[in-house]
Protein backbone atom coordinates (compact mmCIF):
# COMPACT_ATOMS: atom_id res chain seq x y z
CA UNK A 1 0.00 0.00 0.00
CA UNK A 2 2.65 2.64 1.15
CA UNK A 3 4.99 1.55 -2.06
CA UNK A 4 1.71 2.36 -4.31
CA UNK A 5 0.87 5.19 -2.40
CA UNK A 6 4.98 6.62 -2.67
CA UNK A 7 4.22 5.55 -6.57
CA UNK A 8 1.32 7.69 -7.14
CA UNK A 9 2.49 10.61 -5.53
CA UNK A 10 5.69 10.60 -7.40
CA UNK A 11 3.33 10.03 -11.06
CA UNK A 12 0.94 12.88 -9.97
CA UNK A 13 3.86 15.54 -9.40
CA UNK A 14 5.07 14.86 -13.53
CA UNK A 15 1.41 14.31 -14.54
CA UNK A 16 1.14 16.52 -17.89
CA UNK A 17 -2.25 15.44 -19.35
CA UNK A 18 -5.94 15.16 -18.17
CA UNK A 19 -5.22 11.52 -19.97
CA UNK A 20 -2.35 10.36 -17.80
CA UNK A 21 -4.35 11.74 -14.93
CA UNK A 22 -7.08 9.52 -15.63
CA UNK A 23 -5.03 6.53 -15.56
CA UNK A 24 -3.69 7.54 -12.22
CA UNK A 25 -6.87 8.23 -10.96
CA UNK A 26 -8.07 4.60 -12.05
CA UNK A 27 -4.53 3.00 -9.92
CA UNK A 28 -5.34 4.80 -7.03
CA UNK A 29 -9.12 3.07 -7.19
CA UNK A 30 -7.42 -0.37 -7.98
CA UNK A 31 -5.08 -0.04 -5.08
CA UNK A 32 -7.82 1.53 -2.24
CA UNK A 33 -5.78 4.76 -2.34
CA UNK A 34 -8.75 7.39 -3.11
CA UNK A 35 -9.62 8.18 0.59
CA UNK A 36 -5.94 9.47 1.13
CA UNK A 37 -6.12 12.90 1.58
CA UNK A 38 -2.90 13.83 -0.56
CA UNK A 39 -3.34 12.13 -3.47
CA UNK A 40 -6.78 13.34 -4.15
CA UNK A 41 -5.49 16.70 -3.14
CA UNK A 42 -3.20 16.71 -6.19
CA UNK A 43 -5.31 15.47 -8.65
CA UNK A 44 -7.70 18.05 -8.11
CA UNK A 45 -5.39 20.70 -8.13
CA UNK A 46 -4.31 19.09 -11.17
CA UNK A 47 -7.84 19.26 -12.62
CA UNK A 48 -8.49 22.33 -11.28
CA UNK A 49 -6.06 24.62 -11.68
CA UNK A 50 -3.57 23.31 -14.54
CA UNK A 51 -4.30 24.44 -18.09
CA UNK A 52 -4.54 20.79 -19.32
CA UNK A 53 -7.26 20.42 -16.18
CA UNK A 54 -11.12 19.59 -16.64
CA UNK A 55 -12.98 20.91 -13.76
CA UNK A 56 -15.97 18.85 -14.75
CA UNK A 57 -13.63 15.87 -13.77
CA UNK A 58 -12.67 17.48 -11.15
CA UNK A 59 -15.99 17.96 -9.38
CA UNK A 60 -16.75 14.53 -10.61
CA UNK A 61 -13.96 13.34 -8.25
CA UNK A 62 -14.58 16.14 -5.51
CA UNK A 63 -18.29 14.24 -4.94
CA UNK A 64 -17.08 11.21 -4.18
CA UNK A 65 -14.99 12.73 -1.05
CA UNK A 66 -16.78 12.62 2.25
CA UNK A 67 -14.71 14.82 3.83
CA UNK A 68 -13.17 17.31 1.83
CA UNK A 69 -10.18 19.07 3.44
CA UNK A 70 -10.53 22.69 3.73
CA UNK A 71 -7.11 22.53 0.94
CA UNK A 72 -9.29 20.48 -1.24
CA UNK A 73 -12.38 23.19 -0.84
CA UNK A 74 -9.76 25.72 -1.80
CA UNK A 75 -8.45 23.69 -4.71
CA UNK A 76 -12.07 23.94 -5.95
CA UNK A 77 -12.60 27.26 -5.21
CA UNK A 78 -9.50 28.87 -6.65
CA UNK A 79 -10.27 26.26 -10.19
CA UNK A 80 -13.87 27.85 -10.89
CA UNK A 81 -12.96 31.39 -10.20
CA UNK A 82 -10.32 30.80 -13.01
CA UNK A 83 -13.00 29.17 -15.38
CA UNK A 84 -15.21 30.86 -17.77
CA UNK A 85 -18.24 30.77 -15.08
CA UNK A 86 -16.66 31.99 -12.34
CA UNK A 87 -19.86 32.67 -10.74
CA UNK A 88 -20.19 28.86 -9.65
CA UNK A 89 -17.25 29.41 -7.19
CA UNK A 90 -19.13 31.42 -5.40
CA UNK A 91 -21.85 28.33 -5.30
CA UNK A 92 -18.91 26.31 -3.68
CA UNK A 93 -18.08 28.26 -1.27
CA UNK A 94 -21.90 28.78 0.17
CA UNK A 95 -21.93 25.23 0.12
CA UNK A 96 -18.25 24.98 1.75
CA UNK A 97 -20.10 26.86 4.74
CA UNK A 98 -23.26 24.99 4.55
CA UNK A 99 -21.83 22.08 5.25
CA UNK A 100 -19.53 22.97 8.35
CA UNK A 101 -16.33 23.83 7.09
CA UNK A 102 -14.58 27.08 8.04
CA UNK A 103 -12.71 29.20 5.36
CA UNK A 104 -8.96 29.96 5.65
CA UNK A 105 -6.80 33.09 4.52
CA UNK A 106 -6.18 31.28 1.09
CA UNK A 107 -10.20 30.84 1.08
CA UNK A 108 -10.85 33.94 0.75
CA UNK A 109 -8.69 35.39 -1.96
CA UNK A 110 -10.24 32.80 -4.29
CA UNK A 111 -13.86 33.48 -3.79
CA UNK A 112 -12.95 37.70 -3.79
CA UNK A 113 -11.25 37.02 -7.02
CA UNK A 114 -14.89 35.56 -8.66
CA UNK A 115 -16.72 38.61 -6.80
CA UNK A 116 -14.41 40.69 -8.77
CA UNK A 117 -14.81 39.40 -12.20
CA UNK A 118 -18.60 39.63 -11.68
CA UNK A 119 -18.44 42.25 -10.26
CA UNK A 120 -20.47 40.73 -7.14
CA UNK A 121 -20.34 43.96 -4.92
CA UNK A 122 -23.36 42.32 -2.81
CA UNK A 123 -21.46 38.86 -2.50
CA UNK A 124 -18.33 40.56 -1.62
CA UNK A 125 -19.30 42.54 1.27
CA UNK A 126 -21.04 39.35 2.45
CA UNK A 127 -17.85 37.79 2.16
CA UNK A 128 -16.22 40.82 4.01
CA UNK A 129 -18.61 40.17 6.98
CA UNK A 130 -17.10 36.50 7.35
CA UNK A 131 -13.59 37.48 7.30
CA UNK A 132 -14.05 39.99 10.09
CA UNK A 133 -15.95 37.19 11.66
CA UNK A 134 -13.24 34.79 11.80
CA UNK A 135 -10.28 37.32 11.82
CA UNK A 136 -8.61 37.57 8.87
CA UNK A 137 -9.09 41.06 8.03
CA UNK A 138 -5.28 41.65 9.24
CA UNK A 139 -4.44 39.35 6.62
CA UNK A 140 -2.38 40.59 4.15
CA UNK A 141 -3.32 38.02 1.42
CA UNK A 142 -7.45 38.49 2.58
CA UNK A 143 -7.67 42.47 2.94
CA UNK A 144 -5.32 42.68 -0.42
CA UNK A 145 -8.22 40.65 -2.56
CA UNK A 146 -10.90 42.11 -0.29
CA UNK A 147 -9.43 45.64 -1.83
CA UNK A 148 -8.94 44.42 -5.31
CA UNK A 149 -12.70 43.67 -4.90
CA UNK A 150 -13.96 46.84 -3.96
CA UNK A 151 -12.19 49.19 -6.88
CA UNK A 152 -13.29 46.08 -9.44
CA UNK A 153 -17.29 46.88 -8.32
CA UNK A 154 -16.37 50.93 -8.06
CA UNK A 155 -16.66 51.21 -4.52
CA UNK A 156 -13.49 53.31 -4.56
CA UNK A 157 -14.11 54.83 -0.94
CA UNK A 158 -14.45 51.28 1.06
CA UNK A 159 -11.89 49.93 -1.00
CA UNK A 160 -9.81 52.93 0.39
CA UNK A 161 -11.12 51.68 4.02
CA UNK A 162 -9.48 48.50 3.54
CA UNK A 163 -6.30 49.91 2.30
CA UNK A 164 -6.43 51.72 5.39
CA UNK A 165 -5.99 48.36 7.53
CA UNK A 166 -3.80 46.41 5.61
CA UNK A 167 -0.89 45.54 7.72
CA UNK A 168 1.63 46.14 4.87
CA UNK A 169 1.14 48.22 2.25
CA UNK A 170 2.66 45.61 -0.24
CA UNK A 171 3.16 46.87 -4.22
CA UNK A 172 0.31 44.38 -5.32
CA UNK A 173 -1.93 46.64 -2.71
CA UNK A 174 -0.71 49.94 -4.35
CA UNK A 175 -1.38 48.37 -8.12
CA UNK A 176 -5.24 47.50 -6.97
CA UNK A 177 -5.71 50.88 -5.61
CA UNK A 178 -4.09 52.77 -8.76
CA UNK A 179 -5.72 50.07 -11.44
CA UNK A 180 -9.24 50.81 -9.13
CA UNK A 181 -8.68 54.76 -9.74
CA UNK A 182 -8.17 54.14 -13.47
CA UNK A 183 -10.93 51.76 -14.59
CA UNK A 184 -13.47 54.11 -12.68
CA UNK A 185 -12.03 57.05 -14.83
CA UNK A 186 -10.70 58.84 -11.76
CA UNK A 187 -7.35 59.53 -13.47
CA UNK A 188 -5.84 62.30 -11.26
CA UNK A 189 -6.12 60.59 -8.27
CA UNK A 190 -4.69 57.62 -9.54
CA UNK A 191 -1.58 59.42 -10.36
CA UNK A 192 -1.85 60.99 -6.63
CA UNK A 193 -1.90 57.28 -5.37
CA UNK A 194 1.33 56.59 -7.60
CA UNK A 195 3.15 59.50 -6.07
CA UNK A 196 2.72 58.89 -2.40
CA UNK A 197 3.45 55.02 -3.63
CA UNK A 198 6.93 56.93 -4.52
CA UNK A 199 7.14 58.98 -1.38
CA UNK A 200 6.85 55.50 0.45
CA UNK A 201 10.07 54.01 -1.37
CA UNK A 202 7.90 51.05 -2.74
CA UNK A 203 9.09 49.94 -6.52
CA UNK A 204 6.13 50.21 -8.58
CA UNK A 205 5.80 46.63 -10.75
CA UNK A 206 4.95 46.84 -15.01
CA UNK A 207 1.07 46.51 -13.88
CA UNK A 208 1.14 49.73 -12.06
CA UNK A 209 3.31 51.23 -14.09
CA UNK A 210 0.89 50.69 -17.20
CA UNK A 211 -1.96 51.70 -15.00
CA UNK A 212 0.17 54.96 -14.32
CA UNK A 213 0.71 56.09 -18.19
CA UNK A 214 -2.64 55.16 -18.84
CA UNK A 215 -4.02 57.97 -16.09
CA UNK A 216 -1.24 60.17 -17.36
CA UNK A 217 -2.58 59.95 -21.14
CA UNK A 218 -6.31 60.70 -19.85
CA UNK A 219 -5.45 63.55 -17.59
CA UNK A 220 -2.72 65.17 -20.01
CA UNK A 221 0.12 64.68 -17.29
CA UNK A 222 2.80 64.38 -19.03
CA UNK A 223 5.47 65.35 -16.09
CA UNK A 224 4.43 62.10 -14.71
CA UNK A 225 4.72 59.88 -17.63
CA UNK A 226 8.18 60.69 -18.28
CA UNK A 227 8.69 60.28 -14.68
CA UNK A 228 7.88 56.91 -15.31
CA UNK A 229 9.86 57.00 -18.77
CA UNK A 230 12.86 58.15 -17.07
CA UNK A 231 12.43 55.68 -14.06
CA UNK A 232 12.61 52.93 -16.65
CA UNK A 233 15.48 54.34 -18.15
CA UNK A 234 17.12 54.41 -14.61
CA UNK A 235 16.95 50.55 -13.65
CA UNK A 236 18.41 50.00 -17.21
CA UNK A 237 14.98 48.29 -18.71
CA UNK A 238 14.20 49.72 -21.89
CA UNK A 239 10.91 48.23 -23.57
CA UNK A 240 11.73 49.21 -26.95
CA UNK A 241 14.49 47.06 -27.10
CA UNK A 242 14.04 43.71 -29.19
CA UNK A 243 16.05 41.56 -26.66
CA UNK A 244 13.91 43.03 -23.42
CA UNK A 245 10.78 44.04 -25.69
CA UNK A 246 7.54 44.49 -23.45
CA UNK A 247 4.51 45.16 -26.12
CA UNK A 248 2.39 46.05 -23.32
CA UNK A 249 4.38 48.77 -21.49
CA UNK A 250 5.64 50.21 -24.69
CA UNK A 251 2.20 50.83 -26.32
CA UNK A 252 1.76 52.62 -22.68
CA UNK A 253 4.77 54.55 -22.67
CA UNK A 254 3.69 55.89 -26.89
CA UNK A 255 -0.23 56.39 -26.17
CA UNK A 256 1.05 58.68 -23.16
CA UNK A 257 3.34 60.74 -25.04
CA UNK A 258 0.94 60.83 -28.04
CA UNK A 259 -2.15 61.77 -26.10
CA UNK A 260 -0.24 64.43 -24.26
CA UNK A 261 0.08 65.93 -27.63
CA UNK A 262 4.16 64.82 -27.82
CA UNK A 263 3.50 63.74 -31.03
CA UNK A 264 7.54 63.41 -32.11
CA UNK A 265 8.28 61.49 -29.05
CA UNK A 266 5.56 58.98 -30.01
CA UNK A 267 6.70 59.40 -33.68
CA UNK A 268 9.98 58.05 -32.43
CA UNK A 269 9.07 55.84 -30.18
CA UNK A 270 6.34 54.12 -32.47
CA UNK A 271 9.15 53.86 -34.68
CA UNK A 272 11.80 52.04 -32.53
CA UNK A 273 9.03 49.30 -31.85
CA UNK A 274 10.82 45.81 -32.14
CA UNK A 275 6.75 44.56 -33.12
CA UNK A 276 3.56 47.02 -33.27
CA UNK A 277 0.02 46.05 -32.01
CA UNK A 278 -3.49 47.38 -33.27
CA UNK A 279 -3.31 49.56 -30.45
CA UNK A 280 0.28 51.30 -30.91
CA UNK A 281 -1.50 52.08 -34.50
CA UNK A 282 -4.65 53.23 -32.74
CA UNK A 283 -2.82 55.84 -30.55
CA UNK A 284 -1.06 57.45 -33.48
CA UNK A 285 -3.89 57.14 -35.50
CA UNK A 286 -6.55 58.89 -32.79
CA UNK A 287 -3.59 60.92 -31.28
CA UNK A 288 -2.80 62.79 -34.83
CA UNK A 289 -6.29 62.86 -35.62
CA UNK A 290 -7.03 64.40 -32.10
CA UNK A 291 -4.25 67.33 -32.49
CA UNK A 292 -5.74 68.70 -35.79
CA UNK A 293 -3.34 66.68 -38.07
CA UNK A 294 -5.85 64.75 -40.10
CA UNK A 295 -4.04 64.08 -43.01
CA UNK A 296 -1.00 62.21 -41.34
CA UNK A 297 -3.60 60.33 -39.02
CA UNK A 298 -5.23 59.07 -42.68
CA UNK A 299 -1.63 58.33 -43.54
CA UNK A 300 -1.06 55.91 -40.72
CA UNK A 301 -4.25 54.17 -41.73
CA UNK A 302 -3.01 53.49 -45.04
CA UNK A 303 -0.07 52.07 -43.70
CA UNK A 304 -1.28 50.04 -41.08
CA UNK A 305 -3.22 47.99 -43.35
CA UNK A 306 -0.09 48.03 -45.34
CA UNK A 307 1.46 46.18 -42.75
CA UNK A 308 -1.60 43.75 -42.39
CA UNK A 309 -3.40 45.13 -39.32
CA UNK A 310 -7.26 44.81 -39.04
CA UNK A 311 -8.79 47.79 -38.09
CA UNK A 312 -11.13 47.82 -35.12
CA UNK A 313 -13.21 49.78 -32.88
CA UNK A 314 -10.66 52.27 -31.78
CA UNK A 315 -8.83 52.78 -34.84
CA UNK A 316 -12.44 53.39 -36.93
CA UNK A 317 -12.99 56.01 -34.18
CA UNK A 318 -9.89 57.38 -35.11
CA UNK A 319 -9.74 57.42 -38.67
CA UNK A 320 -13.72 58.62 -38.85
CA UNK A 321 -12.58 61.46 -36.83
CA UNK A 322 -9.70 62.72 -39.11
CA UNK A 323 -12.30 62.06 -41.86
CA UNK A 324 -14.33 65.24 -39.89
CA UNK A 325 -11.43 67.34 -39.64
CA UNK A 326 -10.14 66.70 -43.04
CA UNK A 327 -13.57 66.62 -44.95
CA UNK A 328 -12.76 63.21 -46.86
CA UNK A 329 -16.45 62.60 -47.29
CA UNK A 330 -15.52 59.87 -50.03
CA UNK A 331 -12.98 58.04 -47.80
CA UNK A 332 -16.14 58.30 -44.94
CA UNK A 333 -18.19 56.83 -47.52
CA UNK A 334 -16.33 54.02 -47.75
CA UNK A 335 -15.15 53.49 -44.30
CA UNK A 336 -19.27 53.68 -43.47
CA UNK A 337 -20.22 51.00 -46.09
CA UNK A 338 -16.98 48.65 -44.68
CA UNK A 339 -18.76 48.85 -41.21
CA UNK A 340 -21.92 48.06 -42.26
CA UNK A 341 -20.64 44.85 -43.24
CA UNK A 342 -19.43 44.22 -39.62
CA UNK A 343 -20.55 43.63 -35.78
CA UNK A 344 -19.56 47.07 -35.36
CA UNK A 345 -22.80 48.41 -37.52
CA UNK A 346 -24.63 48.95 -34.47
CA UNK A 347 -22.23 50.28 -31.81
CA UNK A 348 -23.13 53.61 -30.12
CA UNK A 349 -19.74 54.92 -30.41
CA UNK A 350 -18.99 54.18 -33.77
CA UNK A 351 -22.43 55.23 -34.83
CA UNK A 352 -21.81 58.48 -32.86
CA UNK A 353 -18.38 58.82 -34.69
CA UNK A 354 -20.43 59.07 -38.17
CA UNK A 355 -23.16 61.38 -37.39
CA UNK A 356 -20.69 63.41 -35.98
CA UNK A 357 -18.06 63.30 -39.66
CA UNK A 358 -21.26 63.73 -41.86
CA UNK A 359 -22.52 66.59 -40.15
CA UNK A 360 -19.46 68.47 -40.32
CA UNK A 361 -18.71 67.95 -43.18
CA UNK A 362 -21.84 69.22 -44.61
CA UNK A 363 -23.57 65.52 -45.51
CA UNK A 364 -26.79 66.64 -42.84
CA UNK A 365 -29.63 64.30 -44.34
CA UNK A 366 -27.10 61.18 -43.58
CA UNK A 367 -26.07 62.49 -40.39
CA UNK A 368 -30.05 62.38 -39.34
CA UNK A 369 -30.24 59.11 -40.81
CA UNK A 370 -27.61 57.45 -38.72
CA UNK A 371 -28.68 59.16 -35.83
CA UNK A 372 -32.15 57.97 -36.53
CA UNK A 373 -30.99 54.61 -36.33
CA UNK A 374 -29.01 54.49 -33.32
CA UNK A 375 -30.54 51.89 -30.53
CA UNK A 376 -29.08 54.29 -27.87
CA UNK A 377 -28.60 57.80 -27.85
CA UNK A 378 -26.44 59.48 -25.39
CA UNK A 379 -25.46 62.83 -25.00
CA UNK A 380 -22.24 62.04 -26.78
CA UNK A 381 -24.72 61.34 -30.13
CA UNK A 382 -27.08 64.94 -29.24
CA UNK A 383 -23.70 66.81 -28.92
CA UNK A 384 -22.54 65.47 -32.57
CA UNK A 385 -25.67 66.44 -34.01
CA UNK A 386 -26.18 69.72 -32.51
CA UNK A 387 -22.35 70.85 -32.49
CA UNK A 388 -22.35 69.69 -36.24
CA UNK A 389 -25.76 71.69 -36.80
CA UNK A 390 -24.72 74.70 -35.36
CA UNK A 391 -21.09 74.53 -37.14
CA UNK A 392 -22.47 74.98 -40.24
CA UNK A 393 -24.93 77.34 -39.54
CA UNK A 394 -27.85 75.21 -39.26
CA UNK A 395 -28.77 77.04 -35.61
CA UNK A 396 -32.56 76.90 -35.74
CA UNK A 397 -32.36 72.52 -36.70
CA UNK A 398 -29.50 72.71 -33.68
CA UNK A 399 -31.93 74.35 -30.95
CA UNK A 400 -35.08 72.19 -32.19
CA UNK A 401 -32.58 69.21 -31.77
CA UNK A 402 -31.83 70.61 -28.18
CA UNK A 403 -35.22 71.01 -27.26
CA UNK A 404 -36.29 67.05 -28.42
CA UNK A 405 -33.28 66.12 -26.89
CA UNK A 406 -34.28 67.49 -23.61
CA UNK A 407 -37.76 65.40 -23.63
CA UNK A 408 -35.82 62.86 -22.85
CA UNK A 409 -35.49 63.09 -19.02
CA UNK A 410 -32.33 60.12 -19.35
CA UNK A 411 -29.81 62.65 -21.23
CA UNK A 412 -28.55 64.88 -18.92
CA UNK A 413 -27.17 68.01 -20.69
CA UNK A 414 -23.34 68.30 -20.17
CA UNK A 415 -20.61 71.86 -20.75
CA UNK A 416 -19.88 70.04 -24.33
CA UNK A 417 -23.35 70.41 -25.72
CA UNK A 418 -24.03 73.61 -24.51
CA UNK A 419 -20.92 74.64 -26.63
CA UNK A 420 -22.98 73.84 -29.63
CA UNK A 421 -26.43 75.69 -27.77
CA UNK A 422 -24.43 78.96 -27.54
CA UNK A 423 -22.87 78.69 -30.91
CA UNK A 424 -26.66 78.13 -32.04
CA UNK A 425 -27.77 81.01 -30.68
CA UNK A 426 -24.51 83.32 -32.22
CA UNK A 427 -25.46 81.93 -36.03
CA UNK A 428 -28.88 82.66 -35.76
CA UNK A 429 -28.21 86.09 -34.17
CA UNK A 430 -30.59 84.72 -31.15
CA UNK A 431 -29.25 87.27 -27.96
CA UNK A 432 -31.91 86.53 -25.65
CA UNK A 433 -32.08 82.47 -26.34
CA UNK A 434 -28.64 82.44 -26.39
CA UNK A 435 -28.73 84.57 -22.52
CA UNK A 436 -31.39 82.23 -21.32
CA UNK A 437 -29.22 78.48 -21.85
CA UNK A 438 -26.21 80.29 -20.53
CA UNK A 439 -28.35 80.85 -17.41
CA UNK A 440 -29.91 78.19 -17.49
CA UNK A 441 -26.45 75.77 -17.61
CA UNK A 442 -25.17 77.58 -14.58
CA UNK A 443 -28.56 77.74 -12.60
CA UNK A 444 -30.35 74.64 -13.60
CA UNK A 445 -27.89 72.09 -14.46
CA UNK A 446 -24.75 73.37 -12.22
CA UNK A 447 -22.33 73.92 -14.57
CA UNK A 448 -19.49 76.35 -14.45
CA UNK A 449 -18.95 78.29 -17.78
CA UNK A 450 -15.77 77.48 -19.31
CA UNK A 451 -13.54 80.40 -21.86
CA UNK A 452 -14.92 78.41 -24.53
CA UNK A 453 -18.86 79.21 -23.62
CA UNK A 454 -17.99 82.82 -23.11
CA UNK A 455 -16.24 83.26 -26.09
CA UNK A 456 -19.72 81.61 -27.94
CA UNK A 457 -21.39 84.36 -25.63
CA UNK A 458 -18.87 87.17 -26.82
CA UNK A 459 -19.30 85.87 -30.36
CA UNK A 460 -23.25 86.34 -30.35
CA UNK A 461 -23.28 89.79 -29.01
CA UNK A 462 -20.72 90.96 -31.57
CA UNK A 463 -22.51 89.82 -33.78
CA UNK A 464 -25.60 91.63 -32.92
CA UNK A 465 -23.44 94.64 -32.70
CA UNK A 466 -23.93 94.60 -29.16
CA UNK A 467 -20.47 96.12 -27.88
CA UNK A 468 -20.49 97.60 -24.92
CA UNK A 469 -22.27 94.20 -23.66
CA UNK A 470 -19.69 91.87 -25.00
CA UNK A 471 -16.50 94.41 -23.35
CA UNK A 472 -18.93 93.84 -19.96
CA UNK A 473 -18.96 90.57 -20.11
CA UNK A 474 -15.05 89.91 -20.81
CA UNK A 475 -14.44 92.63 -17.80
CA UNK A 476 -16.55 90.68 -15.86
CA UNK A 477 -16.03 87.22 -16.43
CA UNK A 478 -14.24 84.91 -13.79
CA UNK A 479 -11.32 83.39 -16.72
CA UNK A 480 -8.80 85.36 -18.23
CA UNK A 481 -9.91 86.06 -22.29
CA UNK A 482 -7.75 83.96 -24.22
CA UNK A 483 -7.07 84.74 -28.15
CA UNK A 484 -10.49 82.87 -29.04
CA UNK A 485 -12.36 85.67 -26.75
CA UNK A 486 -10.52 88.33 -28.61
CA UNK A 487 -11.11 86.84 -31.76
CA UNK A 488 -15.29 86.46 -31.12
CA UNK A 489 -14.61 90.74 -30.36
CA UNK A 490 -12.55 91.29 -33.88
CA UNK A 491 -15.02 89.23 -36.02
CA UNK A 492 -17.56 91.50 -34.53
CA UNK A 493 -15.50 94.47 -35.40
CA UNK A 494 -15.31 93.31 -39.12
CA UNK A 495 -19.06 92.73 -39.36
CA UNK A 496 -19.86 96.55 -38.60
CA UNK A 497 -16.23 98.12 -39.37
CA UNK A 498 -15.83 99.45 -35.99
CA UNK A 499 -11.97 100.17 -36.42
CA UNK A 500 -11.71 101.90 -32.90
CA UNK A 501 -12.53 98.36 -31.04
CA UNK A 502 -10.39 96.37 -33.47
CA UNK A 503 -7.64 98.56 -32.35
CA UNK A 504 -8.61 98.78 -28.99
CA UNK A 505 -8.48 94.82 -29.33
CA UNK A 506 -5.11 94.49 -30.73
CA UNK A 507 -3.65 96.23 -28.32
CA UNK A 508 -4.76 93.86 -25.60
CA UNK A 509 -3.85 90.91 -28.02
CA UNK A 510 0.26 91.99 -27.71
CA UNK A 511 0.84 89.68 -24.90
CA UNK A 512 -1.23 86.25 -27.00
CA UNK A 513 1.22 86.33 -29.79
CA UNK A 514 2.60 85.02 -32.20
CA UNK A 515 -1.56 84.47 -33.16
CA UNK A 516 -3.21 82.12 -35.68
CA UNK A 517 -3.42 83.34 -39.76
CA UNK A 518 -7.08 83.60 -38.75
CA UNK A 519 -6.29 86.29 -36.44
CA UNK A 520 -3.94 88.23 -39.06
CA UNK A 521 -6.39 87.82 -41.45
CA UNK A 522 -9.32 89.38 -39.17
CA UNK A 523 -7.63 92.49 -38.78
CA UNK A 524 -6.16 92.63 -42.64
CA UNK A 525 -9.60 92.26 -43.52
CA UNK A 526 -11.38 95.19 -40.73
CA UNK A 527 -8.98 98.20 -41.92
CA UNK A 528 -8.97 97.11 -45.44
CA UNK A 529 -12.57 97.59 -45.42
CA UNK A 530 -12.22 101.05 -44.64
CA UNK A 531 -9.47 101.67 -46.39
CA UNK A 532 -6.61 101.56 -44.49
CA UNK A 533 -4.39 100.12 -46.36
CA UNK A 534 -1.01 100.83 -44.10
CA UNK A 535 -2.75 99.23 -41.54
CA UNK A 536 -3.54 96.25 -43.98
CA UNK A 537 0.44 95.80 -45.01
CA UNK A 538 1.39 95.94 -41.93
CA UNK A 539 -0.51 92.89 -40.77
CA UNK A 540 0.48 91.14 -43.71
CA UNK A 541 4.01 92.11 -43.40
CA UNK A 542 3.88 90.76 -39.95
CA UNK A 543 2.47 87.95 -40.74
CA UNK A 544 5.26 86.74 -43.27
CA UNK A 545 8.29 88.32 -40.57
CA UNK A 546 6.82 85.76 -38.07
CA UNK A 547 6.38 82.63 -40.28
CA UNK A 548 2.38 82.29 -39.91
CA UNK A 549 1.43 80.29 -42.93
CA UNK A 550 -2.87 79.74 -43.96
CA UNK A 551 -3.80 76.21 -43.47
CA UNK A 552 -2.54 74.13 -46.35
CA UNK A 553 -5.07 72.15 -48.57
CA UNK A 554 -5.40 68.58 -48.62
CA UNK A 555 -3.11 66.03 -50.57
CA UNK A 556 -3.43 62.61 -52.20
CA UNK A 557 -3.85 60.46 -49.63
CA UNK A 558 -7.46 59.97 -49.27
CA UNK A 559 -7.20 58.90 -52.70
CA UNK A 560 -4.44 56.05 -51.74
CA UNK A 561 -7.09 55.30 -48.70
CA UNK A 562 -9.81 54.35 -51.05
CA UNK A 563 -8.29 51.57 -52.70
CA UNK A 564 -7.57 49.59 -49.45
CA UNK A 565 -11.05 49.60 -48.03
Amino acid sequence: MKKHYNTILRLLEKCKSIGELKQLHSLMITTSITRSVIPLSRLIDFCADSKSGDLHYAKSVFDQIDEPSVYIWNSMIKGLSNSETPAEALFMYREMLQRGYSPDHFTFPFVLKACSIIRDLRYGRSVHSCILKTGFQLNVYASTALLHMYVCCADIEEGLKVFDIIPKWNVVAWASLIAGYVNNNRAKEAIKVFKDMERWNVEPNEITMVNVLVACARSRDIDTGKWVHNYLCQIGYDPFMSTNSNVILATALLDMYAKCGSLQTAWDLFNKMPQRNVVAWNSMIGAYSQYGRAEEALGFFFDMQIAGFDPDQATFLGVIGACAHFGALALGQSLHAYISKTTMDKDVAIGTALVDMYVKIGDAESAWRIFNNLEKKDVMAWTSMIIGLAMQGNGVEALLTFERMQEDATVIPDKIIYIGVLCACSHVGLVDEGWKHFDAMKNIYGITPTVEHYGCMVDLLSRAGLFKEAIKLVEEMPIRPNIAIWGALLNGCQIYENVSLADQVRRDMAEFEPHGSGVYVLISNIYARVGRWQEVKLARESMKYKKIAKTPGHSSVEMKLLTLI
